[in-house]
């Protein structure tokens, strides 16, 4: 099912397919030039695929922006590598070469952003009176105090030259922006933090993200000035909609959290297993996202017939009758989780999201199988995707004296405990990011 779900989201066939959509075929043909570039975590097969499906299309810039150097590119593309998720030097040279891209079309040219997660710190170019240094340290600053996406583009926006629209308010022709979000909700002003749509967040909301992470006394003096200076209106605000620097940037969501599930519930559904697909996205914690997700698969336990009447098990099948109700379930949910790091241990949010759930399967039913995974195949500081527990993982780790799940957890230390079980999950650089996935089976895997 993991497995079915990241192959949904494959960023190359997703990009293929929204530019053999007619509108953008017209663009792209009815264009004097184009420019494509991919930037973040699946910038290689975005860039790949915009490539075969634009063949009759005459490219002048191709380019690409990631963490690593890809092996296998076009011959006549241009690859800049950068930092993630704390932004470097490298960064800040792949955003001056963007912005020299756009800047240097005409009016009737195009340039095809192809966007993915990571952008935002693979793609940074600091704003006035702000170093690199400031921009690292506030960056570092945040994720340690576990700041939500939101607060944290909000922040990024406000200390950058080229997030929250100004890409494209730079540009000299048109902007078409294709996505592959790992943002809940698929806002485009939050993936990559929007270079180029306009940015809904202002100075103020940024100043209070640092209130709420950590507070103003913990980051650079440089980043407090700008921000204060940006709220009071000293500074002009990142364009808003309506701002006629963007009249001819367009986007739009390819993929996301939603075509990793469809691909799951294919594949969960073909194996006989009713689906239940939470709704709301996880997110917050890892730790209480994990009581959350076992507090859902209890819920939908107690009333499966209410998850997928239309793949309901016959009356009478042994091989299905081991839930409550007699089915099997799966149950998917996504979104992007958080961690607050107090420990010195090793892990990543889904890691310790799977950990956390280890103790509650018991109080769900049946035999049970949790699997939280990111998508991107890379779970925090580590060389997994994520980890899977089942009802027999708190007996193992006894057996194996391991110890409780708990004393890893306070530690950050989920990585360690779940690879002495085995349990941790390895599928190595997927080329795509549509945030984190969990899977929760009961009665039969």
């Amino acid at each position: 099912m993991v497995r079915a779900a990241l192959a949904a989201a494959d960023a190359g066939g997703l990009v293929r397919r929204a530019l053999a959509a007619a509108d953008i075929e017209h663009a792209l043909r009815s264009a004097a030039a184009v420019d494509v570039v991919a930037v973040g975590k699946a910038a290689r097969p975005m860039l790949l695929g915009a490539v075969a499906a634009a063949a009759q299309v005459p490219l002048r810039h191709v380019a690409g922006v990631s963490a690593h150097l890809p092996e296998a590119m076009p011959a006549s593309a241009t690859w800049h590598t950068a930092a993630h998720p704390v932004p470097d030097d490298r960064s800040v040279a792949a955003a001056r070469a963007v912005l020299d891209i756009a800047a240097a079309a005409h009016d009737r040219d195009l340039l095809v952003l192809l966007l993915s997660g990571g952008a935002s710190a693979l793609m940074a170019l600091p704003a006035d009176r702000i170093s690199l240094e400031d921009k690292q340290r506030t960056s570092r600053r945040l994720l340690t105090e576990g700041a939500e996406i939101h607060a944290l583009n909000a922040v990024r926006k406000h200390l950058s030259a080229i997030k929250g629209g100004q890409l494209a308010a730079a540009a000299g022709g048109a902007v078409l922006t294709l996505a592959v979000s790992d943002v809940v909700g698929d806002d485009l002003s939050a993936i990559g933090s929007g270079p180029t749509v306009p940015d809904m967040t202002t100075f103020a909301d940024a100043l209070a993200g640092l209130d709420r992470h950590g507070g103003r006394d913990g980051y650079p003096a440089a980043v407090v000035a700008r921000l204060t200076e940006g709220a009071t209106g000293a500074i002009p605000e990142t364009p808003k909609a309506g701002d006629p620097r963007l009249s001819r940037s367009t986007a739009r969501v390819i993929g996301g959290a939603r075509t990793a599930i469809d691909g799951a519930r294919a594949a969960a559904q073909s194996l006989g297993y009713v689906v239940h697909v939470i709704e709301e996205p996880v997110t917050g914690e890892a730790r209480r996202a994990a009581h959350s997700l076992i507090e859902a698969a209890s819920r939908a336990v107690k009333a499966p017939a209410a998850s997928d009447p239309a793949h309901a098990a016959e009356p009478g099948d042994a091989a299905r009758t081991l839930t409550v109700r007699g089915r099997p379930l799966c149950i998917l949910a996504a979104g992007e989780m958080t961690v607050r790091v107090a420990g010195k241990g090793k892990g990543g949010r889904n890691q310790e999201c799977a950990l956390a759930m280890a103790r509650g399967l018991g109080t769900v039913g049946a035999a049970v199988v949790a699997a939280s995974i990111g998508t991107d195949g890379v779970d925090g500081p580590t060389d997994a995707a994520g980890g899977i527990v089942d009802t027999t993982t708190l007996a193992r780790a006894e057996a194996a004296d391991i110890g409780p799940p708990e004393r890893y957890l306070e530690d950050n230390n989920s990585y360690v405990f779940l690879d002495e079980l085995g349990d941790l999950i390895r599928t190595g650089p997927t080329n795509t990011n549509v945030g984190d996935l969990q899977v929760i089976l009961v009665g039969s895997w």
